[in-house]
């Protein structure tokens, strides 16, 4: 709420109220650097400490997955399959549409052998 403290009775006097927001982030982490390294922008999104287990057993037993662990190969594995559902589509519609160019250059074709018959005389010397 903005408070005005002084009036001024003056005949062309305004009064203005001003109120800043800042509208960005600032990054704490120095983007170039990591770039130049070819390091990801998130350091915290892969690499070792995010994709390996919290802990391990001496006697060499699988440990379970953590919960962000977990949710990480979930969205691999739908990433993944999504990936070869849209790849098979791909497929198809490349081959549908060399069936259609296909189809289109025999409409073609046919439709000229039916145009181009001979006529008259020489439709008698065969």
């Amino acid at each position: 709420m903005l408070k005005i403290t002084k009036i001024c009775l003056a005949p062309f006097a305004t009064i203005t109220a001003q109120r800043s927001i800042a509208l960005t982030a600032t990054r704490a982490i120095d983007q170039k650097w990591r770039a130049s390294r070819g390091l990801p922008e998130n350091p915290n999104a892969f690499g070792p400490l995010t994709n390996l287990p919290d802990y391990t057993y001496l006697d060499g037993r699988p440990t379970p997955l953590g919960a962000n662990q977990k949710r990480r190969l979930l969205k691999q594995q739908e990433i993944a399959t999504r990936i070869v559902e849209l790849s098979g589509e791909l497929e198809f519609a490349k081959q549908r549409h060399e069936r259609l160019k296909e189809n289109a250059e025999s409409e073609k074709q046919r439709l000229i052998r039916s145009k181009l018959k001979p006529k008259g005389h020489l439709l008698l010397k065969k």
